[in-house]
């Protein structure tokens, strides 16, 4: 169970039109050159988690429900302040809290939050465990009554609303146990599982199914990229998170991971990693991460003795 200490990070985010708000958010108007589509991050506190919004002519799609319920609260502000218009729906990309926490917030300005079906068998079970970790240290911004989106189904499939129609890609494990990518005239959100600037969220040990992700994604052929943490970018995005990923494999492979994880052997992928990419933001997510990789090969090894 991940238990964070308190610290402070840089936020970042790309694009031109930006508001920046000194210790709390930035919000980007216009992303990627195109003027439906904008940005909001949230504040370090609640780690600089990116969420967008799609404007159509009579309406908005959001992209994701935030981490704390203010700043869910901030983000479709913004966005109904920004373009004038009524956010409608918002889509919940897989089970993690910076994904779903807002989930209720949201219901109460009048939006529909969906998800698919295998993401919302996830989110009791995480929001649990979550809260156990979370709660004393974001009290009283942080959500008690369960925020659990309706489903849209198991399969992927086109939601519309406020004129604008995007394609929900449903699929498998990744930085969680389920994912939803949504696609729009070229855009692709896929949440973690793309990190641009930060270190990915391997807490489930399962980076040989991201890696199909990837490829899933790749084969959509997207133009941009609109990570769930760091600077929206090209199709390349995609090429980095894989390649990033694999570093990651072989680092741990590099050990022979046999039993338990080892310290002193983690602590070697850690320093090699770190110094493969140097400056990239939340080197906390490598103290779960590596053990989860470690343990996922170990198993292997044993399983083919």
């Amino acid at each position: 169970m991940l238990r964070i200490a308190p610290f402070v990070l840089l936020a970042l985010v790309a694009g031109c039109a930006s508001v920046q708000r000194p210790a709390r958010a930035q919000v980007t108007l216009t992303t990627a050159g195109d003027p439906r589509v904008g940005t909001y991050v949230s504040s370090p506190w609640s780690f600089s988690t990116s969420s967008y919004w799609i404007e159509g002519p009579e309406g908005l799609i959001l992209i994701d429900a935030q981490f704390l319920p203010s700043e869910a609260e901030e983000f479709v502000s913004w966005a109904e302040q920004v373009t004038g218009k009524k956010a409608v729906m918002a889509i919940v990309l897989h089970p993690n809290p910076d994904k779903f926490n807002g989930t209720n917030m949201l219901r109460k300005r009048g939006i529909q939050v969906v998800t698919s079906e295998q993401v919302r068998t996830h989110i009791p079970h995480v929001h649990k465990i979550r809260t156990e970790s979370f709660f004393d240290r974001y009290k009283p911004d942080y959500p008690t009554e369960l925020p659990l989106p309706d489903s849209f189904g198991s399969a992927t499939t086109e939601l519309s609303a406020g004129g604008v129609t995007v394609k929900a890609h449903v699929m498998g494990p990744g930085c969680s146990e389920g994912h939803v990518v949504v696609e729009f005239e070229g855009h692709l959100f896929p949440g973690d599982l793309v990190a641009n600037d930060s270190h990915s969220w391997l807490e489930i040990g399962k980076p040989d199914e991201w890696l199909r992700r990837v490829d899933e994604m790749k084969a959509l052929k997207p133009k941009y990229v609109h990570p769930g943490r760091g600077p929206s970018g090209g199709a390349g995005l995609l090429d980095m998170e894989r390649a990033y990923l694999e570093r990651v494999i072989a680092e741990v492979a590099a050990e022979k991971p046999q039993g338990a994880p080892n310290k002193e052997a983690l602590e070697r992928i850690r320093s090699r990693i770190l110094a493969a990419y140097p400056g990239m933001r939340f080197e906390v997510f490598l103290g779960i991460g590596l053990p989860a990789e470690w343990e996922r090969q170990a198993r292997a090894a044993s399983s083919a003795q």
